[in-house]
Parts: structure tokens; sequence; C-alpha cells
């Protein structure tokens, strides 16, 4: 009798150890999907985003200059002129910056990585 009771709670108490383990085990496709999400959200955080924000500065320096160039050279046409290239190039560029990370966040929410990536870049660091 006393033998079926240690068994039973031996047993009992490695089941109890054991479960949660066997429930949380990753299959080798979510350990595929978590390194997947790893790698967008480091992509997405060394490359992408700081090069976005590099060139959307990029554009809008060249707005500023064009800004200048028209305001200072207001007697000069050719000057004034070359002020109002740099501008529509700077507001062109600025478009397309925002628009780059528009489609990005697009595709991120499109395929669920956004909430999955905050949650990567924290189990990846």
């Amino acid at each position: 009798m006393k033998v079926n009771k240690v068994s039973y709670l031996v047993s009992t108490i490695s089941g109890l150890i054991i479960l949660p383990i066997a429930l949380f085990a990753q299959t080798p496709s979510d350990q595929a999907a978590n390194q997947a999400a790893c790698f967008v959200a480091k992509l997405n955080d060394v490359i992408l985003y700081p090069t976005i924000a590099l060139l959307s500065a990029v554009a809008f320096l060249v707005f500023l200059w064009g800004c200048g160039q028209y305001f200072m050279n207001a007697t000069n046409d050719q000057a004034r002129q070359d002020g109002v290239k740099h501008i529509t190039y700077g507001i062109i560029g600025l478009v397309v910056m925002l628009s780059a990370f528009t489609i990005l966040a697009i595709a991120a929410n499109t395929f669920g990585l956004s909430g999955d990536l905050d949650s990567a870049t924290r189990a990846c660091n």
C-alpha cells in the first residue's frame, strides 16, 4: 500500500514538472518563424528605418537649401529657378521617404508582423 502511494506521489509530481515543458515546447516551424521574425526585426531596426531617416533628413536639407536660394537671390531669376528646383526635389524626396515608411508599415501589418516584431525584438536581444 505504501509503495502505491509513493509511486502515485512521484508520478504526480513528475507529471506536474514535465507537463509545462511538453506544452510549451517549440516545434521546428515555430523556431524557424521566431528566427525569421528576429531577422526581420533586426533588418528593420538596423538598416531600413535608419536609412529612411537619413534619406528623409537629406531631402529636408535639400528643401531648406532651395528655400535659402529662393529667398537670398530675390533679384536673380536663374538662382531663383535653381531654388525652386531644389525645393521641388526636396518635397519629392520627402514624399518618397514617407511612402517607403508607410509601405513598410502596411506590409508589416498585413502579414501580422507589427506586434510580433516588438516581441521578437525583446526575444532576440
